[in-house]
């Protein structure tokens, strides 16, 4: 398997943490900073982590080597997304879940102390052939700094999404900052958690 981990990006008004906004691929020529993974032919159970940003986000998925190549070509296999000679190995993308928080978050990516805001949780793959689909999603969240997490009751919105009400406490009751951890768990057993110290402020 090759990895390249890119830069997740953020935007004003919506927290998008694309879970470390990886691109993985099996079977992909070796070229920058790519790290290459061989992978037995039968299926087996692994585990990827990245830290992007502060935000640390662990995968467990089941995956075996290739016999065809089915990257899009808006996913490109590693060798051709780095310009590189093709390998001569079938090339796929890996049944990772990536993450997408929609807030409503003001320009200062803070929202008021002692009010609820809603929160939607998009869980999403790469350009899979038959993606799975994400059926349970666990959020929790922390006022003092990841010392202690609070369990957020979630809701199905369909199309991989889940909805939350997040209470923010007091501005006195916290440090000033929310952190977010989010558990996902598709069909055929892959998970996702994503931990953010920092999701957003309190204003």
């Amino acid at each position: 398997m090759s990895a390249n981990l890119l830069p997740r990006w953020r935007r004003k008004g919506m927290l998008a943490a694309l879970a470390g906004t990886a691109l993985v691929s099996l079977g992909c020529t070796l070229g920058a900073d790519v790290v290459a993974y061989d992978l037995p032919e039968e299926s087996a159970r692994y585990s990827l982590a990245a830290d992007t940003d502060g935000v640390h986000t662990e995968w467990e998925y089941t995956s075996s080597r290739p016999t065809e190549n089915t990257a899009h070509e808006l996913q490109p296999c590693m060798a051709e997304f780095w310009g590189l000679e093709p390998s001569p190995q079938p090339c796929r993308p890996e049944p990772l879940i990536f993450l997408r928080y929609n807030l409503d978050l003001g320009l200062d990516n803070t929202l008021p102390a002692g009010g609820s805001e809603t929160v939607r949780i998009t869980g999403f793959y790469q350009q899979l052939e038959s993606p799975p689909e994400v059926t349970e999603m666990r959020l929790e969240v922390s006022f003092d700094g990841g010392d202690t997490w609070q369990e957020v009751r979630t809701r199905p919105a369909g199309d991989g999404s889940f909805t939350a009400t997040i209470r923010n406490p007091a501005l006195s009751q916290t440090d000033g900052v929310a952190g977010l951890r989010v558990t996902a768990t598709d069909n055929q057993g892959n998970t996702v958690e994503q931990t953010i110290p920092h999701a957003y402020g309190l204003r």
